[in-house]
């Protein structure tokens, strides 16, 4: 693995690259990306392609890329900028994509944006919360989650946002009835760091959240979208907002093994089916439904 930092006005992006540019195998390399995951967060997914060159990056202000504009805010258009300069920076022409979460949001931006950049871009569990039919309530929702944490740290902050990720169906009265989450109870720490600046669950990026496809930029592009479900988030709200997302692209979700997390081993105590998830990647990739 080569290592190495792309210094822009804004920020300096630090992104990895496994395996040899041009690559060797005919295929375009295979970028992955989150947020607020950094490339920690696909060692696990990386290592279950040998045969690719793998290209990952820490997203500007999160682990190794240290921003320069004076800025905490994240949003999908800075961060798709910064993608395509790490793109044009590898020298290889467009790029074969899984993004993640936050990630996926930045990517339906990159292809929006620099339709030239992506051949396949496989979109997993985009959070887009506006799209779903009880969008106003998730935003409240989100909000409670942002309250958690100013009033009482992060403990609380991702106790409360557990309780809404993991909610079943439409957020409802009974939703916002319930007591506060105690993060005890998931075991998280109960004191107070004084710490207000978690990327997830302050509003600094919220921009990620509320974002808004531009369906007719994604469908004029000759990228092949892909928007993958975990099975097991179907009935949660990343995987409402991901059926959402295929529906307003006019398309169908593709379902892969496990959750959220199901592309990572144990990391961050949020174990999936890297395995599965890996083969599952690869098939979709390969053009298989």
């Amino acid at each position: 693995m080569q290592t190495h930092t792309l210094e822009t006005a804004g920020v300096d992006l630090v992104y990895d690259v496994r395996g040899p540019l041009p690559t060797t195998d005919g295929r375009p390399p295979l970028f992955m990306i989150g947020q607020p995951m950094d490339a920690t967060g696909f060692v696990a997914p990386a290592a279950r392609f040998p045969e690719r060159t793998v290209v990952t990056y820490d997203p500007r202000g999160l682990g190794r890329s240290t921003r320069k504009d004076g800025r905490d805010d994240h949003t999908p258009q800075a961060q798709a900028d910064d993608v395509h300069a790490v793109i044009e920076a590898l020298g290889v022409g467009p790029v074969e994509m899984f993004a993640s979460s936050g990630g996926a949001v930045t990517a339906l931006e990159l292809v929006a944006k620099f339709p030239a950049d992506v051949t396949t871009l496989v979109a997993h569990e985009p959070p887009l919360i506006t799209l779903t039919p009880d969008g106003p309530l998730a935003v409240r929702a989100r909000a409670g989650v942002r309250d958690a944490y100013e009033k009482r740290g992060w403990g609380a902050g991702m106790a409360a946002f557990v309780a809404m990720t993991s909610w079943e169906g439409e957020f409802t009265d009974a939703y916002f009835a319930q007591p506060e989450a105690d993060p005890a109870t998931f075991g998280m720490p109960t004191e107070d760091d004084g710490s207000r600046d978690d990327p997830l669950l302050s509003d600094r990026s919220w921009a990620v959240s509320s974002y808004r496809p531009d369906a007719a930029a994604l469908a004029a592009a000759p990228t092949r979208i892909v928007i993958a479900v975990g099975e097991e988030s179907v009935d949660v709200e990343t995987g409402r907002t991901s059926v959402a997302t295929a529906e307003l692209l006019g398309q169908q979700v593709t379902v892969f093994p496990s959750h959220h997390g199901g592309f990572l081993d144990g990391e961050f105590g949020y174990p999936g089916k890297p395995d599965e998830f890996a083969q599952r990647l690869r098939q979709v990739l390969d053009g298989e439904s």
